[in-house]
């Protein structure tokens, strides 16, 4: 995985204390990554991972439960990540956003394997799926929600602003960020964007003078 370990997953294993477990799902980000969720059998991941067929099925029910597993994680990790940092930024919520982004980029930034798996897989067809993902996600969109209110009281962002739009517009635009960063083959470093993509979403938010 391009030389770094899949942070999600190293939280788990430590605290299951199994490297099997770690390397099915380092593995499975790889594969399923590389190949897509469709073409990525078992046999394949466990091949990558070093074990066999059976032990794959000693941690995950299936397949799909190994695409949650990575995507609970990675996201947990995130938010666990976000609310350290909120807890020193005081309470400025420019420099609370600009945490989020960088927490966010940081993650995903240094691992491009995992960063190709979100971006695909946070956007499932499966509508069972998308449930999960929903619930996995809503601690996320909880802490820019619970970010985009303070602003709004302490008069630095607009005080008519759709609370929805606007997490669709933070979100969105680091998401697109992600994406367009993956699809040139992660050639430039996105974490030097965190500075520019938090000026564009505080002008969209500020309250104008």
């Amino acid at each position: 995985m391009n030389g770094h370990s899949f942070i999600g997953v190293r939280t788990i294993a430590q605290k299951k204390n199994n490297e099997k477990y770690e390397a099915i799902l380092t593995a499975a980000v790889k594969v399923i990554g590389q190949a897509g969720y469709h073409n990525a059998p078992i046999s394949k991941i466990a091949r990558e991972a070093g074990v066999a067929d059976g032990t794959v099925y000693l941690y995950f029910k299936n397949k799909e439960d190994i695409l949650i597993s990575i995507l609970r994680e990675t996201i947990g990790t995130i938010v666990s990540r976000i609310h350290e940092e909120l807890q020193t930024a005081g309470d400025d919520v420019v420099e609370q956003l600009k945490r989020l982004v960088t927490v966010y980029f940081e993650t995903l930034g240094t691992n491009p394997d995992l960063a190709m798996f979100t971006q695909v897989h946070l956007r499932q067809s499966n509508a069972e799926m998308r449930k999960q993902i929903g619930d996995i996600i809503k601690p996320y969109y909880q802490i820019i929600d619970e970010i985009i209110e303070r602003g709004m009281k302490s008069g630095v962002f607009r005080q008519n602003l759709d609370g929805r739009i606007a997490r669709r517009m933070i979100f969105g635009t680091m998401d697109e960020t992600i994406t367009a960063w993956i699809l040139t083959g992660a050639k430039y470093d996105l974490l030097s964007l965190i500075t520019p993509v938090c000026d564009v979403m505080v002008g969209g938010l500020r309250k104008q003078v």
